[in-house]
């Protein structure tokens, strides 16, 4: 429908005043005109204002949001409500235009991930599975990884993940249990732990097995949490460890879980077309998850797994990985500068950076680790999580290193030895379920 001049005026004017009924008739004007941009803006005036029958107007807006950045819609949105002097959810009003993913849902056993909604928002290449509960409204971003296959995990309402971080479990000793309104980052991993409500966990961070994170914590970007930490609640925690730094000031937590959110929310829909590829299998003997990603000349032994969310880019090189090694989630593996080759027996953490380098037999190269190019690390060797190498660096065999860099701490003893080897027996259970199951999906 279209305005002469002077109706379009008395219907801006009436906008500005908050009116809905012209928020609308304004948007008819747009689109009958082909105005994609102002459309665009007008569509969100509407929304803002409460206007519900917007579904003729909404393949002309779908089709002209797809010429702007998700970025820019979110300031647009904001720009829109904040003239209106509305409050609104403006994530919500801009998914409207934009196209999101599917999450990857498998069991454990017989046990199927419970969600008591649907996804307000996920991203591509999100999994699901086992032993989930997850309340109302959560968001998932691309590359997140909820896994509950060796105890459960328990999460609350309006649970929002960043892209490529990770939750896992310790098998059969301790689940994960994580309150409601938690906001994490991206790239971060929360392990076998307890977090209460209302937290912010930033990104990169890592929160190691049997902590307990109190209400109201903010844990800050690059921090890690180490085994049995009790964080406090009410303060800011940072570093590695992650040490009390101070309380939180008026409404930061708010602000921070903002930003947290708005990167979340960016990373799904500027995502959501640029993972398309067909799932990639390295034969019967190796467990190649779907939502894994694999590149160049690979190669992989007898009941190798490589888990949910890993990339793994030969480029023009190789990557030789040997039998009953595990790759675990959200792990990446850059060939870029030269030949990767990872040995038997070997288990890679969550979320671990490996770039050009070379891993012996029997070791463990913990979670949220980062190996430069050029490093050795030789057989029956544990880097703690979260270290990081040094370029050309050598790990000697038989020790436990850990820090940034990494330094000999102390000589493995058989307890340690037994961890390691009983992580390689749990995975190679862990992959032959799930190949079993993907199988079964597909067919």
């Amino acid at each position: 429908m279209q305005q002469t001049h002077q109706q379009t005026m008395v219907l801006k004017k009436a906008l500005r005043s908050g009116d809905p009924r012209a928020a609308r008739q304004l948007l008819a004007h747009s689109v009958a005109l082909g105005h994609e941009r102002l459309a665009v803006r007008r569509y969100f005036a509407a929304r803002c204002l409460g206007v519900d029958d917007l579904e003729e107007f909404r393949p002309f807006c779908t089709e002209a949001a797809r010429h702007f950045a998700p970025g820019a819609l979110l300031s647009a949105a904001r720009a829109v409500a904040g003239r209106l002097q509305v409050a609104c959810d403006i994530h919500c009003i801009v998914s409207e235009l934009l196209t999101a993913g599917i999450p990857l849902q498998l069991p454990y056993g017989e046990t199927w991930p419970l969600l008591k909604s649907s996804p307000a928002y996920c991203g591509t290449r999100v999994s699901l599975l086992g032993r989930i509960e997850i309340g109302h409204g959560p968001w998932f971003g691309p590359g997140s990884v909820v896994r509950a296959d060796g105890h459960f995990v328990h999460i609350g309402n309006d649970f929002r993940i960043g892209e490529r971080s990770t939750v896992h479990i310790s098998h059969n000793l301790l689940p994960t249990v994580i309150g409601s309104r938690v906001s994490v980052g991206r790239d971060a991993v929360v392990h076998a732990c307890i977090v209460g409500d209302n937290c912010v966990i930033e990104d990169g961070v890592i929160i190691l097995d049997g902590s307990c994170v109190e209400n109201g914590v903010l844990v800050e970007a690059g921090s890690t949490v180490y085994p049995r930490s009790n964080l406090k609640a009410g303060l800011i925690y940072s570093g590695s460890p992650a040490k009390p730094i101070r309380e939180l000031e008026d409404q930061e937590l708010k602000l921070r879980r903002m930003f947290v959110s708005d990167a979340i929310f960016l990373s799904i829909f500027n995502n959501a077309a640029a993972d398309c590829f067909e799932p990639v299998s390295l034969g019967g003997h190796v467990f190649v998850a779907t939502t894994a990603l694999l590149k160049g000349n690979v190669e992989a032994g007898k009941n190798v797994g490589i888990f949910f969310g890993c990339d793994i880019n030969a480029a023009d090189f190789k990557v030789e990985i040997a039998e009953n090694t595990n790759i675990q989630d959200n792990t990446i593996i850059e060939a870029a500068a030269g030949k990767i080759e990872i040995g038997a027996n070997t288990t890679i953490g969550h979320n671990v950076l490996l770039r050009s380098c070379r891993i012996g037999d029997s070791s463990l190269v913990g979670i949220g680790s980062k190996l430069a190019n050029g490093t050795i690390i030789e057989d029956d060797v544990l880097l703690a999580a979260g270290s990081t190498t040094m370029p050309g660096q050598q790990l000697e065999r038989g020790w436990l290193w850990g820090g940034q860099p990494a330094r000999p701490i102390s000589m493995l003893d058989s307890a340690k030895r037994s961890m390691m080897s009983a992580t390689i027996e749990q995975y190679c259970e862990y992959g032959a379920q799930f190949k079993t199951l993907q199988r079964a999906r597909m067919s």
